[in-house]
């Protein structure tokens, strides 16, 4: 069972980051006082509101600064009083705030758990943001548990246009498979991006989007019992490479059901997610389990609905994109290509775009291209998964088709090259199903005649 740094279905405090605290602010209220003149012209008198609502105080959203250049002892307010360290701002923010990042390389201070850790609510109609300096390129290199935490419960977060680097540039494969029982090891074991779960409480409405994120020995991307929670163009790769925790690029593990919304709730869409792969085996099971690029793991009891949309997954050690032990799962319009270059996955043959031990999940539109001789799907005691509208090529295991599958080239322009798109010529284009719900394609064309993968070339 393929449970990213957990043995079955218990959450390991390792994975996640141990130390994360309570941050939550609410607004202070006031009472409105009337005053109103009496006869006496040097007396003003109260008088008193008992059936009025208390109105709560107006804040302002603030708008904090922070550069590479900057210096904790400034007010953050402006760009040349810009704060030194992301953690700086992040204590001071509330609803409505924003930071923004200017050039410069952030690092974890000895010992702390990440870099930035959030522990500060936003709320519906004032999410706080983190955000790229429109033009600027800021790096947050880590050593430790997390690039960026998530922690506490805290909700209503976007994280935008972030590199976020781990540690496994100072890390050799032999050094790593030394550690491979020591849970905790944040040198191997970190990852970039991470919402926590656990009886701290759960986290619902957080954005991550156009972030760059790679070479973190844990996951790429990792929310634990999350709601409403959207991975939107990133770039992931490079990741789960030193972790005894089964980590992939992006997973979603024990989706968690804020409310009774039956609809999509948490998309994953538009990101790139490759080279992603396991060199240490998960310690629970004792070999290479993982490393996908996409997994949505142990979530049975979700209500909402997740889409899996317009990713391109390829090289990665696991599958591109896979459901497991999960329920209401659409994997629609995504191009896999020469997955599971893990030779423990291989053997498996699980596929390159797959669900197992599922319920209620569709897999329609998709390109599934394995390394020759292996397998491009399966079907692994679900109920209710169907297969359609994909395109397989014909020197692949195919387990599973559904009456509109099509086994034929799909005609890349230059898959050696990370090029995916198709040729005037691929029978991929103009034969998709049309998806409402998948109105563009993963460079944000309109899908009009749909074609099958991650791009729409008419």
């Amino acid at each position: 069972m393929m449970i990213h740094g957990f043995g079955f279905l218990s959450l390991s405090a390792s994975l996640v980051l141990p130390w994360a605290l309570t941050g939550l602010v609410q607004g202070q209220r006031i009472t409105e006082s009337l005053f109103k003149d009496v006869p006496q012209p040097s007396t003003v008198q109260e008088i008193p509101l008992p059936n009025r609502k208390l109105i709560s105080r107006i804040s302002t959203a603030t708008t904090y600064y922070v550069s590479g250049n900057g210096n904790d002892r400034n007010s953050g307010l402006s760009t040349s009083s810009a704060f030194r360290t992301l953690q700086r701002a992040a204590n001071l923010t509330n609803p409505g705030d924003t930071v923004l990042i200017m050039n410069g390389q952030y690092k974890n201070a000895p010992k702390d758990g990440a870099v930035l850790g959030i522990k500060r609510s936003g709320t519906a109609n004032a999410w706080i943001k983190y955000k790229a300096y429109p033009g600027h390129f800021p790096k947050i290199q880590h050593n430790t548990w997390s690039g960026i935490s998530i922690s506490n419960g805290a909700s209503y977060i976007e994280i935008n246009g972030l590199e976020v680097i781990g540690n496994n540039a100072n890390i050799t494969l032999s050094y790593a498979l030394s550690q491979k029982y020591n849970r905790s090891n944040p040198l191997t074991n970190g990852s970039c991006i991470s919402i926590a779960g656990g009886n701290k409480g759960r986290s619902h409405h957080i954005n991550i989007l156009n972030n760059k994120v790679h070479d973190c020995g844990g996951a790429g991307i990792s929310a634990i019992q999350t709601d409403y929670v959207k991975v939107d163009n990133n770039t992931v790769f490079n990741n789960s490479w030193y972790t005894l925790y089964g980590c992939s690029g992006i997973s979603m593990l024990n989706n968690w059901s804020s409310d009774n919304n039956q609809g999509y709730k948490i998309f994953v869409t538009n990101n790139r997610s490759y080279n992603n792969r396991m060199y240490v085996p998960w310690i629970e099971a004792g070999k290479i389990t993982d490393g996908n690029g996409i997994i949505v793991d142990v979530s049975k009891g979700y209500r909402g609905r997740v889409l899996i949309a317009n990713n391109l997954t390829y090289k990665n050690g696991g599958s591109g994109i896979h459901s497991h032990d999960s329920q209401n799962v659409d994997i629609i319009n995504n191009t896999a290509y020469f997955n599971q270059q893990s030779p423990d996955v291989k053997k498996k043959g699980k596929g390159e775009i797959y669900a197992g031990y599922s319920s209620n999940v569709k897999i329609f539109n998709n390109i599934m291209y394995p390394s020759p001789g292996n397998a491009a799907n399966s079907n692994m005691k679900n109920v209710n998964v169907n297969y359609n509208y994909n395109v397989y090529p014909n020197n692949s295991t195919i387990k599973i088709t559904g009456s509109n599958d099509m086994i034929a080239d799909p005609q890349f322009v230059n898959a050696s090259a990370r090029d995916f798109r198709l040729k005037s010529t691929s029978p991929a284009i103009n034969s998709g199903l049309k998806w409402k719900d998948v109105p563009e394609d993963i460079q944000g064309k309109l899908r009009v005649s749909p074609d099958r993968g991650a791009y729409e070339m008419r």
